[in-house]
């Protein structure tokens, strides 16, 4: 007998609604606990702490094998560890550079840094986009365009 496309029961669709209301009740309270920093964009660390939540979430939602407490305790420990790691690299400069990558230069006063481009594999007409985002026509009408660490390109006029 296979899968069914469309429709399976009733059970599954409840079951689908209520662990989706507790889970994100839970995860609202959770992230509010927690404080903003733990969903911040400011650098690869948070990225993936971002997709693995909605991963355990869209896991416990859909998944008849993970239970609501184990994956209330999955938001919890990615939680608890995302707000230790940043507070840790808050109170260490050590660890902070162990962790946490630096901003880099890709155009200086009008001229590309092509090493630096290489390096961070980012290519002209990449650049060429964010400058034009910002409202300038060509690399020579800024003073520099920055990777910053959560990879965004940012223009400095």
């Amino acid at each position: 007998m296979s899968d069914p496309i469309f429709f399976d029961s009733w059970f599954g669709l409840w079951r689908v609604f209520i662990v989706g209301v507790f889970a994100y009740l839970g995860l609202v309270v959770m992230l509010r606990i927690s404080g903003k920093r733990t969903l911040s964009k400011m650098n690869a660390f948070d990225l993936v702490v971002t997709v693995a939540l909605g991963s355990i979430l869209a896991s416990v939602l859909l998944s008849d094998s993970v239970p609501l407490a184990e994956g209330m305790v999955a938001l919890a420990l990615l939680i608890g560890l995302q707000f230790i790691i940043t507070t840790m690299s808050v109170r260490s400069q050590r660890f902070r550079d162990l962790i946490k990558s630096e901003p880099s230069l890709l155009v200086h006063r009008g001229r590309y840094l092509h090493d630096s481009m290489r390096r961070q594999r980012i290519t002209p007409e990449e650049i060429q986009a964010a400058l034009r985002e910002a409202g300038h026509d060509d690399e020579a009408s800024v003073q520099s365009v920055v990777l910053e660490t959560d990879g965004s390109l940012s223009v400095v006029a």
